[in-house]
């Protein structure tokens, strides 16, 4: 035998006076043995004991006849002890040998529900409407070589770096059946491959058609036909404490609802986009579910899943949506146009300070002061002075430069709206025909 091998082998008792002991587990088989022969020696004590007696009272003939009956019950009983033990042993069911247990366990069972039947509470039926029309992404960077890769002296010392692909995974909501997706800009941007996974398990390669940094949204569009399509809903009738869900991708592990409520409305100033508007929910939103679908309990899009908040990575009960009125308009704007046409008014706006007021001498705390405006631009042509307070835009109270950035965004360029200002002497009211925001300058390498 090799060293450090071994084996084990089963030791079979060996069967004692004709017995059978195939079948029978080896402890089992060596008691069976034991219990038949010493069965077998009782009984025969038992015969001697009688027939002498039988014996010397009625004669040989008797005791012969007696000895035959005796030899045959004797044996007729110990195979039918015998056969009792083994099957006692091996199928006590058979006898209901259990130890006294219960073949069953008594326990409550709910009567079984019809799948028509939607439980009370139960969001089956707005996951299932949307749950189809919200696709996972992936998207793949090819390597790309360092600022360094091509110095001789940087591989001398470091040797040569190995650039590996970077992968990355989102989601996204078909919005058309003509193949639109909607999603964020930045799970797709810089990717040189995207793949869309539907919800029935198709693949298909997706095409940028067009993406919007200022609002971190991009439209994709697939090839596929037979798309299911979400229905959009309104989110300007959101209000604080509505239930919704979230449906995404979270960590790759595949599709997955979350529900919640709307914790807050109009966040801003978070430093995460220029333009920035969001619906705050306390729906599980994590990794992956970037692009992916908030919706009502009706199952229609509310906004597209953005940003968490979290220090430790996962979800901490505080995520962020773009409303569905805000992608839309951007959705619109590219593939109509192939970009996004923003209002714009040419000021200088910054936060009202109690400082601030009283050097102009204005006596509000509400709205957004203007400290610079642009000459010639649309501000200006409508009257707005250094100095003014803006406190209403199209109807909207503005209580930050972020709500007036926003506001004055979503304006129509061309299209009168309304301002109304606070000075000095009093609140006034002008008509402001925005222009069109102009691209930023692209940063100039260092």
């Amino acid at each position: 035998m090799p060293k450090g091998q071994g084996s084990i082998k089963q030791h079979t008792p060996q069967p004692l006076h004709g017995a059978p002991t195939a079948g029978l587990p080896g402890a089992w088989g060596c008691a069976w043995i034991v219990m038949v022969n010493l069965d077998i020696e009782i009984w025969a004590a038992t015969y001697n004991l009688l027939s002498c007696r039988f014996f010397t009272l009625t004669g040989p003939f008797l005791a012969l006849s007696m000895k035959r009956f005796w030899l045959l019950f004797s044996q007729s009983v110990t195979v039918l002890l015998a056969a009792y033990f083994v099957v006692g042993t091996l199928k006590p069911q058979w006898l209901d040998l259990r130890d006294g247990r219960s073949s069953s366990v008594a326990v409550l069972e709910a009567p079984a529900a019809t799948t028509s039947n939607v439980p009370a509470g139960s969001f089956r039926l707005a996951a299932q409407k949307s749950s189809q029309a919200v696709v996972s992404i992936n998207t793949s960077k090819n390597a790309r070589q360092g600022p360094h890769g091509a110095d001789p002296w940087f591989k001398f010392f470091f040797g040569e770096q190995q650039n590996q692909p970077q992968v990355g995974l989102g989601s996204g909501v078909i919005v058309s059946p003509d193949g639109y997706i909607l999603t964020n800009n930045h799970v797709v941007e810089n990717a040189d491959e995207i793949e869309v996974i539907l919800n029935d398990s198709r693949h298909a390669r997706a095409k940028v058609i067009g993406t919007d940094p200022d609002a971190d949204l991009a439209v994709l569009k697939i090839d596929l036909d037979r798309l299911p399509v979400i229905v959009l809903g309104n989110s300007d009738s959101l209000q604080v404490g509505d239930q919704v869900l979230a449906i995404g991708n979270p960590f790759g592990v595949g599709q997955t609802v979350t529900s919640g409520i709307v914790s807050a409305l109009g966040r801003n100033q978070l430093g995460i986009n220029t333009f920035e508007n969001f619906i705050q929910t306390d729906a599980a939103i994590n990794p992956g579910n970037s692009g992916g679908a908030l919706v009502d309990t009706q199952g229609n899009l509310l906004g597209i899943n953005t940003a968490i908040y979290s220090r430790s990575g996962g979800s901490m009960g505080i995520g962020f949506a773009i409303p569905v009125s805000t992608a839309k308009l951007v959705l619109e704007g590219i593939v109509k146009d192939g970009q996004v046409t923003r209002g714009w008014i040419g000021v200088e706006p910054n936060e009202l300070t109690p400082e601030l007021a009283q050097t102009f001498g204005v006596d509000t705390q509400q709205g957004v002061i203007i400290t610079g405006v642009l000459q010639n631009g649309p501000a200006a042509k409508a009257g707005i002075k250094p100095g003014d307070i803006v406190t209403l835009v199209a109807g909207k109270e503005i209580h930050n430069v972020a709500e007036l950035l926003t506001q004055v965004a979503s304006l129509k360029p061309g299209s009168e709206a309304v301002f109304e200002v606070q000075r000095a002497n009093g609140k006034t009211k002008l008509q402001v025909t925005p222009g069109v925001r102009p691209k930023p300058r692209p940063q100039e390498p260092q």
